[in-house]
């Protein structure tokens, strides 16, 4: 079992408008097998499950208007503290912070830049079971139309430092806490619509990323962008059939 210290990404969940679809779709692409619905009072949330172990999250969506979309959570040890912070620092919490049930508390709170993301105060759940590995989460990566303001939010809320470098003809911040990194951010290009709002992107490990997206497409998602290779990998990103864009990379 992993171990997320504060500050490090550690679970991520679906809110999808047609949860057998996503079930299927996730299924037949990964091989994941779905966990029965839990109780009412938790909206009928599911898990994700890899060889029997918990890889990511899935449920209908909550709010009038709420987008399909994969929603990263980041550790932490106080998440009423660390909404009280991010509001401070120029973010908005949209939810929380609450109980979930006894497994944890949360919250989910939109950076400056309109990024939503979760944190989460672990009990009894403390994030993916696996992760690093093929068909499990491998990289959360903040895509962002202001860098700069997305730096000193993220480090003042979880104690992050955004090392930017060239990498090819990008400039690429890798996202470190210590000597760890933990994620990472990318200016958005001129070409991505102005209606597509800044977003956190979650990269899934795969074998194979161009036979990843053909299965894939094949079962009615939209390639976005790619394939395309980085010194991290091979990697692509996709629109699953309900709009939930994800990314997939075989790791080099």
């Amino acid at each position: 079992m992993p171990d997320y210290a504060p500050g490090t990404p550690s679970w991520i969940d679906l809110g999808s408008p047609d949860v057998d679809a996503s079930i299927r779709f996730y299924g037949d692409l990964f091989g994941w097998s779905a966990s029965d619905p839990g109780p009412p009072e938790a909206g009928g949330y599911r898990f994700f499950l890899q060889d029997g172990k918990m890889v990511a999250g899935l449920g209908p969506l909550m709010m009038e208007g709420q987008p399909p979309a994969w929603l990263n959570y980041v550790t932490v040890a106080d998440a009423d503290q660390t909404a009280a912070k991010a509001s401070e620092a120029g973010g908005t919490v949209h939810v929380g912070p609450m109980d979930v049930l006894d497994v944890g508390r949360m919250a989910v709170i939109s950076d400056p830049t309109g990024a939503a993301f979760g944190i989460w105060q672990p009990r009894r759940h403390t994030g993916a079971e696996i992760v690093n590995e093929p068909v499990s989460l491998a990289w959360n990566e903040l895509n962002t139309r202001d860098i700069e303001a997305a730096k000193p939010f993220y480090e003042t809320i979880f104690g992050w430092q955004g090392d930017t470098a060239q990498m090819g003809d990008i400039e690429y911040t890798t996202w470190q806490l210590g000597e760890k990194p933990v994620g990472g951010m990318i200016a958005m290009s001129d070409q991505i619509p102005d209606q597509v709002p800044a977003h956190w992107l979650a990269y899934f490990a795969v074998t194979d990323a161009d036979a990843t997206i053909e299965k894939a497409k094949g079962n009615g998602a939209n390639l976005m962008f790619g394939p395309t290779d980085v010194p991290a990998g091979r990697f692509a990103v996709l629109a699953d059939p309900q709009g939930a864009i994800f990314g997939v990379i075989k790791l080099s």
